[in-house]
């Protein structure tokens, strides 16, 4: 049996004009991540999203294992949904990404506003009703993360296949690790627990930077071991723990 863990990306800049940048919390944040994984057997296989944010978790990542290579394979498949988007067929305001913030500034807490916007959109987006307006709508971007997991176990399986039809020693399954995003955890979550959409969206607003999805998998069996693992930002303290 094989192991892939979803990783989402580090702290990034919710609300800012350029979310897809790590902040110095979300770097360090991967970095403590990498350090807390020196205990275990070194990942065989590196997957990440082609998004900034997951090759800067990954390469930070990399810095807390010390290691100097990692051989990692792009996948689109595995970005996340297009907030911006989604935030401007909710709201009209959203096309000026400057000014909407800044009247948001003005509550005695923006963040909450912000993220109470957010649901509400992504709850539009995924109701089924506006789906010609997204350039990706809900059940494509459920398909493409589902694909984008499909692909990884394929190939792994097709690899242990040639293994043992060569009459050669069959090699113990090493760690596959993949840098992604919450919306994709999440709704890789929902492919396997078969969740509702509304279950789905409540654990995507639980997801941690950093935290850790443990998957199994065999050739008739795929399962969730854990789900939104944070260990390694919890003995560092609260401060450490973020949602977006």
């Amino acid at each position: 049996m094989a192991a892939i863990y979803l990783i989402r990306h580090g702290q990034a800049s919710f609300g800012s004009t350029d979310y897809d940048q790590l902040s110095d919390k979300g770097c360090e944040q991967a970095s403590l991540l990498g350090n807390y994984w020196r205990k275990r057997v070194q990942p065989s296989k590196f997957y990440c999203g082609d998004l900034l944010r997951h090759g800067q978790t990954l390469s930070h990542f990399a810095k807390g294992l010390e290691i100097n290579t990692t051989p990692m394979v792009i996948h689109s498949g595995f970005n996340e949904f297009d907030h911006v988007d989604i935030l401007q067929k909710f709201n009209g305001e959203w096309h000026h990404f400057a000014e909407k913030n800044a009247k948001l500034q003005q509550f005695d807490e923006p963040n909450k506003v912000l993220h109470k916007e957010f649901y509400q959109a992504l709850t539009r987006w995924m109701s089924g009703n506006h789906d010609l307006e997204y350039k990706e709508s809900w059940p494509q971007f459920k398909s493409r993360c589902i694909r984008a997991l499909q692909n990884i176990i394929e190939q792994e399986l097709a690899t242990k296949r040639v293994i043992t039809d060569n009459t050669n020693p069959v090699k113990q399954p090493k760690d596959i690790l993949v840098f992604t995003s919450g919306g994709t955890i999440s709704t890789i979550m929902q492919h396997i627990l078969k969740l509702s959409d509304e279950q789905t969206l409540a654990i995507n607003q639980q997801t941690r930077n950093t935290s850790v999805t443990k998957l199994l998998f065999s050739e008739n069996m795929l399962s969730v071991d854990y789900f939104n693992n944070y260990s390694h930002l919890e003995i560092m303290g609260d401060e450490w723990i973020t949602f977006r």
